[in-house]
């Protein structure tokens, strides 16, 4: 054992004597993703570490009174810090049982991948948030199916699309969620103006429903978008919006009589939230807002039709926030400019082939409900801030405008393939697939779940999509 771990330092001194300065830029880059791979997997050996001491001794007779001061002084680290190694040695170190029987992790799966360094401290952060909301009625079996799940999914994911796909994982497990429920959730909401400052502003705060989230963001897309309504500008936007007593009647709000607001019980907060909301739809249903990245500014929501006629579950916004079915149905039923299911074809061309460049409403809504959001990997901007990509072929090299060719793309990324070796594909399940430069690729996923979590808990039988097309 002395003499492994004076391996270790020998090695780790060796390492830092090392000149980079003259090494090929993308050999620096896979020398740091092998650094950071071992970085991962050293913390595995300290859970061995203290799992063993846990097991077979007491802090006392080290000289402290608890664990934490024990690896706080020893280690000159903070007894948060402390605690936090203390927990992950009791879910990712050995165990024994009460009969002296060794015990894998609790966490194997996950406990497995931090041994190859495939998942970092802040994969295993999310990991264990996940278990944490885990309701106490499931059962270990299941347990340990998530935990190999979500271990699945690290590996090839940075921690923020790992989250995505541990929450897309608790909702599947448990769909109807803790409470609040829905009255509470409305009680909650509210809208507060604070006092006005010396220098003329005030601040806003308070709590969206998910309606309103889901009108304002897809206002914001267009309307907060660099450039957009710019004071400083020649001829800055001057929108008023009509009437608020006859916005009100319009949306059947209780307020646009006398006699309404005396019986109103609502508190000034929720009045100012409603009074949002309603100036929300008002905007979207004007007409005036243009268009953005080729649509119409409206709210403009995916779902299944087993969802619709369940009218349970969520539906998603192109702005990537989840939509309660039943909140769905409320805004579409006395609306025209939200986005609905048909059981018809519309008659609009999905296939232009060489005979336009610039995809059409059609297809851009297709985009909207098939990708969502971006499609490079790690990317999380969501379906109204992108643009329509070429993804088999570039227009310039002989692309065609047709939907299964089609895939989005943010600005920035959709930017970046015209200057970077970076590529795009399609694969088998017509999902896009974003090949990066040789020195960059690492193993990672080649797909952006980000806005399709689901995609990464599919049963061992059914291998990733990314997979399948690889050489």
């Amino acid at each position: 054992m002395a003499a492994a771990f004076d391996a270790l330092d020998a090695a780790v001194e060796a390492i830092l004597e090392l000149d980079y300065d003259g090494v090929d830029p993308a050999a620096r880059v896979g020398l740091d993703a092998r650094l950071q791979r071992n970085l991962r997997r050293l913390p595995a050996a300290e859970n061995q570490i203290i799992a063993s001491l846990l097991e077979q001794t007491e802090p006392s007779r080290l000289g402290e009174a608890s664990w934490p001061k024990v690896f706080s002084t020893a280690l000159r680290i903070t007894s948060a810090d402390a605690q936090r190694r203390i927990a992950r040695a009791k879910t990712l170190g050995p165990r024994r049982a009460m009969t002296g029987e060794p015990l894998p992790p609790l966490w194997q799966a996950s406990a497995a991948a931090q041994r190859q360094g495939l998942l970092g401290e802040e994969h295993l952060v999310k990991i264990a948030k996940f278990h944490r909301k885990l309701p106490s009625w499931v059962d270990a079996d299941t347990r340990a199916e998530t935990d190999r799940h979500l271990a699945r999914a690290g590996a090839g994911l940075d921690p923020d699309n790992l989250a995505k796909a541990a929450a897309m994982l608790l909702t599947m497990i448990d769909p109807d969620g803790p409470e609040p429920s829905e009255k509470e959730r409305a009680r909650h909401r509210g809208i507060v103006i604070g006092k006005q400052q010396p220098d003329g502003t005030a601040t806003i705060r308070g709590r969206l429903t998910p309606e309103a989230l889901a009108i304002w963001e897809a206002i914001f897309a267009k309307q907060a978008a660099p450039g957009a309504n710019n004071p400083a500008a020649d001829t800055p936007a001057a929108d008023t919006p009509a009437d608020t007593a006859d916005a009100d009647t319009r949306d059947g709000d209780p307020q646009s009589s006398a006699q309404g607001s005396a019986t109103d019980t609502r508190t000034p907060a929720q009045r100012n939230h409603d009074a949002f909301l309603s100036v929300g739809r008002w905007a979207l249903a004007c007409g005036e807002l243009g268009q953005h990245n080729g649509l119409p500014v409206t709210v403009i929501v995916s779902t299944t039709l087993q969802d619709l006629e369940k009218a349970a579950g969520v539906a998603v916004t192109g702005g990537g926030s989840l939509l309660p079915i039943p909140d769905l149905i409320r805004m579409a039923a006395p609306a025209h400019h939200y986005l609905y299911i048909y059981d018809k074809h519309t008659g609009q061309s999905l296939y232009l082939g060489r005979t336009k460049r610039l995809a059409n409403t059609a297809q851009r809504i297709v985009l909207h409900a098939r990708d969502r959001g971006c499609t490079r990997p790690g990317c999380t901007a969501p379906g109204y801030w992108c643009q329509a990509h070429h993804a088999v072929d570039d227009w310039t090299d002989g692309g065609l405008t047709d939907i299964d060719d089609l895939t989005m793309a943010c600005g920035a990324d959709h930017g970046m393939l015209d200057k970077t070796g970076w590529k795009t594909r399609k694969n088998t399940r017509n999902q896009t697939e974003w090949i990066p430069p040789p020195h960059l690729d690492t193993g990672q996923h080649r797909i952006n779940g980000y806005h399709h979590p689901e995609r990464y808990l599919l049963p061992d039988d059914d291998p990733p999509p990314e997979d399948e097309d690889d050489p």
